[in-house]
């Protein structure tokens, strides 16, 4: 279990560290800057890494009565640390290397070098790091500035914590920045407590995870937490990802390679659609957040593809049904204990459009029974886009065979039926323009740092038990049904509810959610009507009086304005 005093000291210190970074930008766009930070950051951690294993084998050495130049040369052998699944650093890239020279003129050139020289020794970081810092031509003054404050970054000493303290500074970095970056921001970046959403609802405890638009890799590394959290080890699941944007593609890698992530993102980075790097891969659980109402996605290199083939071609103008089919393409099929799962973010047009055979191709999956459930996001949850979005769930086996635990509250399955839930009233603004969802936070959850099953009264943890009950899942052993209510689904007017494709059908196979669940249900405050009518109406005129006032009031403010000039 996570500690809550260092999880709390962690998040407040990488606050500090970032104001102090930011001011270090100074005209550098985030975007650049970003590359810069983090790729520093990474180039620390393996350094002291590679310090403390360094100290332990000193130790284990000396133990055993080596010392002098003997000892000297067995401390710089690489098995002796690549063993040990620690990064073999070479000299000229060791992080007291570069603080001795962080005032030379050229110290962008030299941290160039250091970091070829870490991926020249270590192949599998070969071409997926950062090492363009003298091209981005940053003042020398600015890169020690930046260096020196890495510097007071302790990864030292037991590497499991030093790995969960980097893992946090980095992600709040990746956040920062995805923020600073304003709409750019998303193309590599899910707020965490949508992503918090989608493994809770596709609960991937083993099996090949699969994101083919993987940004920064967030995605992969919530499953991980989510293995651990419940007991598994990360070796219980298989990553399989892809990106095209080349510098995200290397964010990805770092951001993995922090928390010994092993992961196939593919030998390069490649457009899914023009260049699937997983053609034959049939994945027990797709968690993506697509680029989508993508216009530009080369359908019209694509017509004949294969993914197409049952469902119908998608239109040359959006990618919003080619990401569906994609993901339906990769859903590995019914097996001894069931089918894969997909979770998804997806744009709420798709759940009603009928353009350029969209409406077609969504009657033919919701006919084929593959929607497990439809969640309406609330609005201001994404750095992109104000707009509100929604999360597709898909699957290929409703039995519940796939499911850990089993569906012993509904040994039937759920044939036949789709759960609607409308979430767009919950969350909370943290500023003026994001909002977020309770349950994924320290506090906010059965474990720290947001690990853990979110608290029954959260708002993920309301989607996620709501899915849970309908799906017939055990509860959980932490669920006092004194304190929480019955662990049983039912219907809530204006939250959730269970249709029949038949049902469905009615409405025109229209997914959106407000379509089923209905209007909220209203408590009777007691107060007759006779009574709160001629109340409500008298509150009214005395708001007439009020503003009729303020009237006078400003047209008396223009009026002297007009004077004076």
């Amino acid at each position: 279990m996570a500690n809550n005093d260092t999880t709390n000291t962690d998040l407040a210190y990488a606050d500090t560290l970032w104001k102090s970074a930011d001011t270090l930008r100074g005209q550098i766009d985030a975007a650049e800057y970003k590359h810069v930070v983090l790729g520093l950051l990474f180039l620390k951690y393996i350094s002291d890494s590679f310090a403390a294993r360094r100290e332990e084998l000193k130790a284990e050495l000396e133990a055993d009565g080596i010392t002098g130049a003997q000892c000297e040369a067995l401390l710089e052998n690489r098995d002796e640390y690549t063993a040990e699944r620690v990064f073999w650093v070479p000299r000229e890239s060791r992080w007291a290397n570069l603080q001795n020279q962080a005032a030379r003129p050229d110290i962008a050139t030299l941290i160039d070098d250091a970091i070829l020289a870490v991926e020249r020794d270590n192949p599998n970081l070969k071409n997926k790091l950062p090492r363009d810092y003298a091209r981005r031509g940053i003042e020398p003054v600015k890169l020690k500035g930046l260096i020196d404050l890495i510097a007071d970054i302790g990864f030292k000493g037991d590497r499991a914590k030093a790995r969960d303290s980097l893992g946090r500074v980095y992600e709040y970095f990746l956040g920062k920045f995805a923020q600073a970056e304003g709409k750019l921001g998303g193309e590599f970046y899910t707020p965490r407590c949508v992503v918090r959403v989608l493994v809770e609802m596709l609960e991937p405890y083993e099996g090949r995870v699969y994101d083919p638009c993987c940004g920064s890799g967030g995605m992969f590394v919530q499953s991980e937490r989510f293995v651990e959290a419940h007991g598994g080890e990360k070796t219980d699941i298989s990553i399989f990802g892809q990106e095209s944007n080349p510098t995200t593609w290397r964010l990805a890698h770092m951001n993995l390679a922090i928390r010994s992530i092993e992961a196939n993102l593919g030998s390069q980075p490649g457009d899914s659609f023009l260049r699937d790097l997983h053609p034959d891969l049939k994945a027990d659980y797709i968690i993506a957040n697509p680029p989508f109402n993508v216009s530009d996605w080369s359908g019209k290199l694509l017509q004949e593809d294969v993914r197409w083939k049952r469902f119908g071609t998608p239109p040359l103008g959006n990618a919003n049904y080619a990401w569906i089919q994609h993901f339906i393409h990769h859903i590995a099929p019914p097996n001894g204990r069931g089918g894969g799962v997909a979770g998804f973010v997806m744009a709420n047009g798709s759940l009603s459009s009928n353009s350029g055979g969209e409406g077609d191709i969504r009657r033919k999956i919701v006919e084929a029974d593959l929607v497990d459930a439809i969640v309406a996001l609330p609005a201001q949850l994404f750095f992109t886009t104000g707009i509100p979005v929604s999360l597709w769930f898909l699957t290929r086996d409703k039995s519940g065979r796939n499911l850990k635990h089993g569906c012993p509250n509904r040994p039937g399955g759920r044939k036949g039926e789709t759960l609607f839930i409308d979430a767009r009233k919950l969350g909370t603004m943290q500023t003026r323009t994001l909002r977020v969802l309770s349950g994924g936070d320290d506090g906010e959850s059965m474990l720290a740092d947001g690990m853990g099953d979110a608290k029954a009264g959260s708002d993920i943890g309301r989607i996620v038990y709501a899915f849970r009950q309908w799906r017939g899942e055990p509860k959980p052993a932490w669920w006092d049904e004194t304190q929480h209510g019955e662990w049983s689904y039912r219907d809530i007017s204006g939250f959730c509810k269970a249709a029949k494709v038949e049902e469905i059908g009615k409405h025109g196979f229209v997914l959106t959610p407000g379509r089923y669940v209905g209007a909220e249900e209203q408590e009777d405050d007691g107060e007759l009507f006779t009574e709160k009518y001629p109340r409500l109406v008298a509150e009214l005129e005395k708001c007439f009086v009020k503003g009729e006032q303020l009237t006078t009031v400003i047209r008396q403010q223009l009026l002297r304005v007009t004077v004076d000039e």
